[in-house]
């Protein structure tokens, strides 16, 4: 037996009472809505501009009397060791010390591409924003915090049921080509399957009298259903499905991120795997991309993916993405019978990736190489395509990029040996000007809440890759107390931290940007594998595990090249707030019409107004006026733009509001709610600002089909 007694009491308590404590928590996370680069496509163009629907933290808390864990999904890109770091000092705070650590927390990114960056404390991922961005940093730790924190106060006596089911045809595989250099053995164990994950684990939460109260589910598909041109604040597709569900759930009245219900779609290994299922197309000729390299005529630009919707457009793909998520997990959710028996209990490990020795399943030992970034990790993927002329596949240096690399850290003969057949464009391992261009340990987290397990890995697995970790798992999993058809093994995926992607060794070889950005060699994986497995004999031994230090904090050495808002100015004869163009017409009718207000604007990054709004939406009851919808609804957009650019001071914002059929007629307005910041003392003061009133008509034959 390889329990300890303490450990075999404690499994054998939580099945015969077979309860836990639960609590669901939800909280804004929007971070600067203007002038700031948008984490994940890396085009330094893409800036805010205002916001489609804002972000947020979703938390569930779970407790078995002994020992609890905070699993948090929150819309933006990817983990940061010290977002991790700053929450739990926050719940300190709040909650008393030690009640939440870095081992029972685990923050996990749902990888939008279109949110703001600059909150990680790495160079290489602070160059698109120029560096360090303190209100994305400071949104992501108040709200991530206060979710979990209204997590644990929500606890209450409930029960956890789980299931699984297929999600067919919402997502593909944007590169095939390397999922085919995997055994074919191997492949074809997942021969009914295909090259992507299909599989949607689903967790539903319940109070003890039956109510359901939140939802947890991971499916793999990547956060760009939104393309680079976008420049709104947006969840993307899962963070679309998430409000979804909870309006449908928390009913009408509720708006968007305050209802009593919590539903989290969260990232797993969706590293090779793609919302665009129209597939890459070659901009200038319409024929299909070279399927090894992702180029047209040889070149990357003109060769992008595109997602289902009408000739490519990215809000139409992003919302048939989001509701085919739905709808399965909503059956799922109604389908959900199986109950989560067993105790809660996790483990955690900082872990050196540079020069790890590794055994693999032959007994060989191999090394993991230090930090390095291929060429192909410039060449970007068919959801978005590089600059200059990097291409997928590439397995040759370039002299002229190999020359400008070599400027930052030139690599040793010994470490292009280790990292080849990558001809490494960034090596990462020895660059600290002006501070570490990346993080010198990794986080390895094991959840265990009854029979479910999470591997919370700070990366993008592809497939093949999050498939053998699991297997592997599954494997140590077996020995346990947890019957073999009730065990439930899943990927957090892009949590607690980041180190880019995770390819199998065959995939490796083919260097397309997976491969490229597989940072500690061909034997990334099988190190990931090794430490998991270890966390989890740990878990089943009853034993602590070997960690090293934390990472340090270097956010007293951040540099921040984005200018701040200076001031807001106006002309003198406006007021801040004031409209410039009203909405067009008197009445609109419910379904597809959209009405639209320009106003006299001031900078958003003057106040992130956090768990509020830049607009409303009122409807006029007797004499008072009640908020329908916010600027976290799907039906608006808030959009900020400046006027006198680059000095960037003068703003105009325009409201956008797209009528739902569901609206009911009656007198309603667009109103912008903002901040204005003096140019002579400093001081931010706020305003509204609010169209004319305008009637909607929603009499039946004005409904549009």
């Amino acid at each position: 037996m390889r329990f300890q007694f303490r450990s075999i009491l404690h499994a054998l308590a939580a099945v015969a009472s077979n309860a836990y404590d639960i609590g669901v928590g939800i909280s804004d996370i929007t971070g600067p809505a203007a002038q700031v680069t948008f984490m994940g496509y890396a085009v330094g163009s893409q800036k805010g501009e205002g916001i489609h629907f804002r972000q947020r933290a979703r938390a569930f808390v779970v407790s078995d009397g002994e020992k609890k864990v905070a699993y948090v999904s929150g819309d933006f890109g990817m983990g940061a060791d010290m977002l991790n770091k700053y929450v739990v000092e926050e719940l300190d705070k709040r909650l008393g010390q030690g009640v939440y650590t870095m081992e029972n927390v685990c923050i996990s990114g749902t990888h939008t591409h279109s949110t703001p960056g600059g909150y990680a404390q790495y160079v290489m991922v602070q160059v698109p924003s120029l560096g360090y961005i303190p209100e994305t940093f400071q949104a992501l730790v108040t709200g991530c915090a206060d979710a979990i924190a209204k997590a644990h106060e929500n606890l209450q006596p409930g029960s956890i049921k789980y299931s699984r089911g297929a999600l067919v045809g919402s997502n593909i595989n944007r590169s095939p080509s390397s999922y085919l250099l995997n055994p074919q053995s191997e492949r074809d164990e997942y021969a009914s399957i295909g090259d992507t994950d299909k599989d949607m684990l689903m967790l539903r939460f319940e109070a003890a009298d039956g109510t359901p109260v939140g939802m947890l589910n991971w499916f793999a598909v990547h956060g760009t259903s939104m393309n680079s041109t976008n420049r709104l604040i947006s969840g993307d597709n899962r963070g679309l499905a998430s409000m979804r569900v909870e309006a449908l759930m928390n009913g009408p009245d509720a708006l968007p991120g305050f209802g009593k219900f919590v539903a989290a779609f969260a990232s797993t290994n969706l590293g090779d795997v793609s919302p665009n299922i129209a597939g890459p197309k070659c901009l200038d000729t319409g024929l299909p991309c070279d399927v090894g390299t992702s180029t047209c005529n040889g070149r990357t630009e003109q060769c992008i993916a595109f997602g289902p919707g009408t000739n490519g457009d990215h809000f139409e793909s992003t919302d048939i993405i989001a509701q085919m998520q739905v709808d399965k997990a909503m059956e799922l959710f109604n389908a959900a019978t199986e109950e989560v028996t067993g105790p809660i209990d996790f483990r955690q490990s900082w872990v050196e990736m540079d020069g790890l020795p590794i055994t693999l399943e032959n007994g060989t030992v191999v090394h993991s190489c230090g930090a390095a970034l291929g060429e192909s990790f410039a060449a970007g993927t068919t959801d978005g395509p590089g600059q200059f002329d990097f291409t997928q596949g590439s397995t040759s240096p370039n002299p002229f990029w190999a020359a400008v690399s070599s400027i930052l850290s030139r690599p040793t003969r010994e470490q292009k040996a280790c990292h080849a057949p990558k001809p490494i464009l960034l090596n990462l391992e020895n660059i600290n000007v002006p501070y570490a261009w990346e993080a010198p340990s990794m986080p390895v987290q094991v959840f265990r809440i009854g029979n479910i397990v999470t591997a919370n890995t700070p990366n993008e697995l592809t497939t093949m890759s999050g498939r053998r970790l699991r297997k592997a798992l599954t494997k140590v999993w077996s020995d346990s107390d947890i019957p073999a058809d009730k065990l439930q093994i899943t990927v957090g995926g892009l949590a607690n931290s980041y180190s880019h992607y995770v390819t199998t060794f065959e995939e490796y070889q083919a260097q397309r940007y997976e491969a490229a950005s597989t940072m500690y060699g061909p034997h990334t994986l099988s190190g990931y594998i090794q430490e998991f497995t270890r966390l989890s004999n740990d878990m089943l031994a009853g034993r602590t595990s070997a960690t090293k230090e934390i990472p340090m904090d270097l956010t007293s050495k951040q540099l921040t090249l984005e200018t701040p808002v200076v001031f807001d100015d106006k002309p003198l004869w406006r007021e801040f707030g004031e409209v410039l163009t009203d909405v067009a017409e008197d009445t609109y009718r419910s379904g597809k019409s959209t009405v639209s207000a320009e106003f006299q604007g001031a900078n958003p990054r003057n106040n992130l107004r956090l768990q509020d709004t830049f607009m409303t939406v009122e409807r006029q009851d007797g004499s008072d006026w009640t908020v329908v919808a916010t600027d976290s609804n799907w039906e608006t957009k808030f959009h900020w733009k400046s006027t006198n650019a680059p000095v960037a001071s003068t703003s105009k914002v325009t409201l956008e509001w797209t009528v739902p059929s569901t609206t009911s007629a009656g007198s309603y307005r667009l109103c912008y709610l903002g901040d204005w910041k003096s140019g002579w003392n400093g001081k931010i003061s706020e305003f509204k600002g609010c169209s004319s009133t305008f009637t909607v008509d929603s009499s039946e034959k004005y409904q549009i089909v």
